[in-house]
């Protein structure tokens, strides 16, 4: 007898808005609209004859019959997901495939990568850089090197590092017309800010950093914006005013003298990095060699000293 589904786009809809309980996160998931998100479901609930969300001016709630459907499908998914990456052919089982923000592949991961390669001549790394949180299974990445707080539903991960912030210049900004010594020098420069740091309580921005560090009178949101903190670091490289880094990022400037600290506090940012991968994957070797050499390059530069295995987050 032939099994009767409904679309199974519709499906992947209604999975993803009920385990966010959000069309906006499901549709940031999807890589769709959140029209289209709204759509299928609705599409669904008239194919089922049942109504699956109770909508709510700014929060969904599943019914009855919502919450019943959604472990079933959940597992599906999941079986697909890992019936496919097993089918894999055998010409990707050396590729290695990482995504992670472009600023921390672009000012610490890339420049590391060859010590890699030269381990680990074995395996392929193939590195794609995304804003979003990609779907491991769905989009076929392997791992993720992400910056957040570790609540991953569903993944393993492993805290990688923490990380601290703290006022970075060119060296030229010290000795100039008027230069840095300290906190309240800020006032006669200009602030370069990174906005996609603190969009999402990582922090810390300018606003925070200059109480922490008991400067007052500042207009603390003046000055030029940058969506990526590699431009942002770049503008403070050239001269272009200070920008606010996170330490992981600027190691290789501070040692090369691009850059200098010239002043304190560190603060700590609310954020960390984690290594995330599907469950099915945490026991792969390429995962776990890739794992082992980002502890030792992170111990090497920062003494940091995690333990070694995935863990569930």
């Amino acid at each position: 007898m032939a099994r009767r589904l409904p679309p199974l786009n519709a499906l992947r809809c209604f999975e993803a808005a009920a385990r966010h309980l959000s069309f906006t996160r499901a549709a940031d998931e999807l890589s769709v609209t959140q029209a289209a998100v709204s759509h299928q479901i609705k599409a669904l609930e008239a194919t089922l004859g049942v109504q699956l969300f109770r909508r709510h001016n700014r929060r969904l709630e599943l019914t009855r019959a919502g919450v019943g459907y959604l472990p079933p499908l959940s597992d599906a998914f999941d079986l697909m997901a890992t019936a496919t990456r097993r089918l894999r052919p055998d010409r990707d089982s050396a590729q290695l495939k990482i995504s992670t923000l472009q600023s921390f592949a672009t000012k610490w991961l890339i420049p590391r990568l060859a010590r890699f390669n030269e381990r680990h001549p074995e395996i392929d790394p193939m590195i794609s850089t995304s804003q979003r949180l990609v779907d491991l299974e769905a989009e076929d990445v392997d791992v993720a090197i992400r910056v957040g707080r570790g609540v991953y539903d569903g993944l393993h991960a492993l805290l990688l590092m923490d990380d601290l912030a703290f006022p970075v210049c060119s060296p030229r900004l010290l000795d100039g017309p008027r230069p840095l010594r300290q906190p309240d020098d800020l006032a006669h420069h200009v602030l370069l800010h990174d906005f996609s740091v603190g969009r999402d309580g990582d922090g810390p921005d300018w606003r925070h950093w200059l109480k922490q560090a008991g400067v007052t009178g500042m207009d603390a949101g003046k000055g030029p914006s940058y969506n990526d903190t590699a431009m942002a670091l770049q503008a403070a490289i050239a001269g272009q005013g200070i920008a606010l880094a996170r330490r992981s990022l600027v190691i290789d400037d501070l040692r090369a003298g691009t850059l200098v600290r010239p002043f304190g506090p560190e603060v700590p940012t609310a954020f960390a990095w984690y290594f995330v991968c599907a469950p099915s994957s945490a026991d792969e070797p390429r995962l776990n060699a890739f794992l082992a050499w980002l502890r030792e390059e992170i111990a090497d530069d920062f003494g940091d000293n995690r333990d070694g295995s995935i863990s569930r987050a």
